[in-house]
């Protein structure tokens, strides 16, 4: 199995472009503020959504395994992407911005 290539919450922008894989009660819950929703079995279908950046685009879901998944399989599609480490759950634990889609407290699940 490849290494999959990781990154801390800690080393994103509050407001980084990052990819959520969550299904969509997770996302609507709550989620990064400059997330793109694609949820994992949407990937494969939903590429050309993914956004250009000059760095490896940093892909989440709730704690890293679901997003380690699809680092994996995008890698093997030629993408530049990166794990989230620990996922939304670390991300909430650093204190960064979460926003949630049904006007009610946003929340990870």
């Amino acid at each position: 199995m490849n290494q999959v290539p990781e990154i801390a919450v800690t080393e994103l922008a509050d407001d980084a472009v990052v990819v959520d894989v969550r299904e969509p009660d997770e996302w609507n819950a709550g989620h990064a503020p400059g997330a793109i929703h694609v949820p994992m079995g949407d990937v494969p279908a939903r590429l050309g959504e993914l956004p250009e950046t000059d760095e490896p685009l940093p892909i989440i879901c709730r704690s890293g395994n679901r997003s380690g998944r699809a680092v994996q399989w995008l890698q093997q599609q030629g993408f530049d992407v990166v794990n989230v480490a620990g996922g939304m759950l670390a991300w909430k634990r650093a204190g960064k911005p979460i926003t949630g889609e049904e006007g009610l407290p946003p929340v990870v699940l």
